[in-house]
């Protein structure tokens, strides 16, 4: 798409000449062109044509340079732009100078064409996976849109970069692998209703796997730090026990004796 822009040179930079312009009914732009930049002053309505026309980045915009020294006709693209929040009104614009012989590289939109895909009648959701493509060709191969026909996409299928039609002079710059426009299998409120409740019982009514097998550590630690004592115990009472087996039967014979003589004395 091509565009007229008539321009005036401007000599006054910064804030304070910006706003002069604006109430003048002007809008301040910077031309960058081959190793140089014009200070320049356009017309908001030509602005919001090649806007409206959402030309972008692809719009090739010959500039009328009033007041120009030399070179006063350029080719350009509108490389960016400031809109008042509040107003919408274009507040200051940049423009790219292009050689007509140079490859340029720039952003392309896609258009998506072959009207409702078939995956789309069935209920699935088509998805804009990438809004542009990056491109290098010449300016006058430069296209307005890429189109990409989704016509025929059923449900888990889509179109990558390297299955896009090729354009004459034009080069996609994008990994060939990256999807541009697909069909996304639906998710029904059941199927979403489920997940939603089973994570909610994941998350408050069972113990996170972790914790629970810490606790479970640690009751184990704590069985085995009490059976321990217990296990080095047992040796000592069983000495202890066999000890008080032999001295009782050590002073059985004893008493027997001691029983013997008292008789014999009364006698």
């Amino acid at each position: 798409m091509k565009f007229d822009l008539a321009a005036e040179i401007r000599t006054n930079s910064g804030k304070g000449a910006a706003r002069q312009l604006r109430r003048k009914g002007r809008v301040p732009a910077v031309l960058y062109g081959q190793g140089e930049c014009v200070l320049l002053t356009l017309d908001p309505e030509d602005l919001r044509e090649i806007l409206r026309a959402h030309a972008g980045s692809t719009a090739l915009i010959t500039v009328k340079m009033a007041g120009a020294a030399s070179k006063g006709t350029r080719i350009a693209l509108l490389r960016d732009y400031q809109l008042d929040p509040v107003s919408g009104d274009v507040l200051h614009a940049d423009l790219f100078e292009v050689l007509m012989d140079k490859a340029i590289r720039v952003k392309v939109p896609v258009s998506v064409i072959g009207g409702q895909p078939a995956g789309v009648k069935e209920g699935g959701i088509l998805q804009h996976n990438m809004r542009d493509v990056h491109v290098e060709c010449l300016p006058s191969a430069l296209p307005d849109s890429i189109p990409v026909d989704a016509s025929a996409l059923t449900i888990g299928q889509g179109i990558h970069v390297k299955d896009l039609q090729p354009i004459t002079g034009v080069r996609f710059l994008d990994d060939p692998d990256q999807m541009v426009v697909s069909v996304a299998i639906p998710m029904s409120e059941a199927k979403l209703e489920a997940l939603l409740t089973s994570a909610a019982v994941t998350g408050e009514g069972k113990e996170p796997e972790v914790i629970a097998k810490g606790k479970e550590a640690a009751a184990a630690a704590e069985v085995a730090t009490g059976a321990a004592p217990a296990a080095e115990a047992k040796p000592g009472a069983a000495a202890t026990t066999e000890k008080g087996k032999e001295g009782a039967k050590e002073a059985a014979p004893k008493a027997e004796k001691k029983a013997e003589k008292k008789e014999e004395k009364k006698k």
